[in-house]
């Protein structure tokens, strides 16, 4: 591995105590959307980042979403402290994607996209599967921040895009040039932000199912379709979704429910445009 890629990792600022108080406050068993919306009043960034996922298109809401509160009594309170946790996430990462040929626009578009699939795709199969993996669908890809940059400082990101144009996956292009792959520096970087164990072990073995631990197997699996399917330089598109459908068949989930969503999705989306 690329001693680049430990030192960017360990150079990262620490997570806004704001980030602290809502990842305190997705651990407890009772949760109070009064006291979440106490939490992100405090952070300007969290507020206009909730606003504007919220009044996307995506989300289908008939009318505009004006106020936090509005937004995670419309979103529930696991999308909410998502989005909160994903913006900030990605504003600490901050980096040129261009070796993915995606901006970060594309990319929290893309990573909002992957956590409303998971939510249309769960919703129909297990509660307590949905509210665990809308968190992880969302965050899976953060790691490609780092990718990027360390395939800018270097020199490699001509050979990436090449590796990517012959057929490669952008995970067997990134373990091909950098010995790992974005599961896995995910992963490393919520180690070093102390995020909960049960994120990391969801995320780390994405890229890699044949040495995830049992016990988030199916956690891995799900997470592994819904990134096939809204790969970030090519979402939704019908060779994503054929991949995605196949991959759901492999790993016996509920497909049918999976083409439902996708199809909801895709009409969603046709409204923004």
């Amino acid at each position: 591995m690329s001693e680049n890629i430990l030192e960017r990792i360990e150079s990262l600022p620490p997570l806004p105590k704001t980030i602290a108080e809502i990842e305190e406050f997705r651990q407890k068993r009772d949760k109070e959307a009064f006291e979440l919306l106490k939490i992100i009043e405090k952070d300007a960034l969290i507020i206009s980042t909730l606003l504007k996922v919220s009044n996307s298109a995506m989300f289908g809401f008939r009318s505009k979403v004006e106020t936090p509160s509005r937004a995670i009594n419309l979103l529930g309170i696991n999308f909410t402290i998502s989005i909160a946790i994903g913006g900030t996430v990605q504003n600490l990462l901050k980096a040129n994607l261009s070796p993915y040929g995606i901006n970060s626009d594309d990319f929290m578009r893309v990573s909002n996209m992957a956590t409303t699939l998971t939510n249309l795709w769960l919703s129909k199969v297990s509660y307590d599967l949905k509210e665990e993996l809308i968190l992880p669908a969302l965050l899976q890809e953060a790691g490609k921040f780092v990718i990027a940059d360390i395939l800018e400082l270097e020199g490699k990101t001509s050979e990436f895009q090449a590796l990517l144009s012959q057929g490669y996956s952008t995970a067997q292009a990134e373990k091909e040039l950098l010995g790992l792959t974005t599961s896995e520096i995910t992963a490393r970087i919520f180690r070093h932000w102390k995020l909960s164990d049960t994120l990391i072990n969801s995320i780390e073995f994405v890229d890699d199912l044949s040495n995830v631990d049992e016990a988030f197997r199916q956690r891995a699996e799900i997470l592994n379709v819904v990134k096939t399917a809204c790969e970030v330089n090519c979402a939704l598109s019908d060779k994503s979704i054929q991949n995605a459908i196949e991959k759901a068949k492999e790993f016996n989930l509920d497909v049918k429910a999976l083409e439902i969503a996708i199809e909801k999705l895709q009409d969603r989306l046709l409204d923004e445009e």
